[in-house]
Order: C-alpha cells, then structure tokens, then sequence
C-alpha cells in the first residue's frame, strides 16, 4: 500500500513539475534548464507534504527539520540527476525537453524512492522489513 501511495504522490508531484517545466519554458520564456529546477523544487515541495501526512506514517526523525533537511538533500541530489539527464537528452540527443525530462523521471523516481525509503522513513508497522 505504501508503495502504491508513494506512486501516486509521485505522480501528482512530477505533474505540477511538468506543469511547471512547460509554464516556465514555454510560455514565461525561461531556459529550460533554469525552469527545471524551480519546476523541480515545487513538485519537490509537494512531493514531501505529500509523504509526511499521507504514505510514511512511521518516521526515524522526530525532528521534522531534520527530516525535511535530509529529505532535500536527497531531492537535490535528485535534481543535480534530473538536470543531467535533461541537459544530455536535450543538446545532445536532440529531444524535445518534455521527453528529456520523462526519461529523467523514470531515473529519478526509483532512486529517490530507494534511497528516502532507506534514510529517511520505517516500514509500516507489521511488514516485514
């Protein structure tokens, strides 16, 4: 179940950032790497309000600006990926930055899930670990 939650919170995360990516790039006339990493920080913001109250109900960190410090790290790492990704798909490999920025997606959300699992949040109670 934690999972699945986490999915859907990702799916709703990288929504407001794709939504953010096209907004900025596309119609607010940014770089498209300088949009992706505001587009990135909000779905990042959403991403972890989203996971403190509805999928990780059992925490290693009572201390929630410890928690949230640690979690940014991680999604910073995540976007340092992401921006990689982007970069290399986009001027190298000549795809349209939404389709960069998909690919980078699949790439980051399986880390990202990985690693904050492991760091940041215990199994639900009665699973086993």
């Amino acid at each position: 179940m934690q999972t699945f939650r986490y999915g859907l919170v990702s799916v709703l995360s990288l929504a407001v950032d794709f939504g953010g990516l096209y907004a900025f790039t596309s119609l607010l006339h940014l770089h498209y790497l300088l949009s992706a990493v505001i587009a990135y920080s909000i779905g990042m913001g959403v991403n972890y309000l989203l996971s403190v109250t509805w999928v990780f109900h059992s925490r290693k960190y009572q201390n929630r600006a410890m928690e949230f410090s640690i979690f940014a790290v991680i999604g910073v790492l995540g976007m340092g990926l992401n921006e990689l990704v982007l970069w290399l798909g986009t001027d190298y490999l000549r795809l349209h930055y939404l389709v960069s920025r998909a690919v980078s997606a699949v790439i980051g959300f399986v880390w990202k899930y990985v690693i904050r699992k492991l760091v940041l949040f215990r199994p639900p109670e009665g699973s086993n670990p």
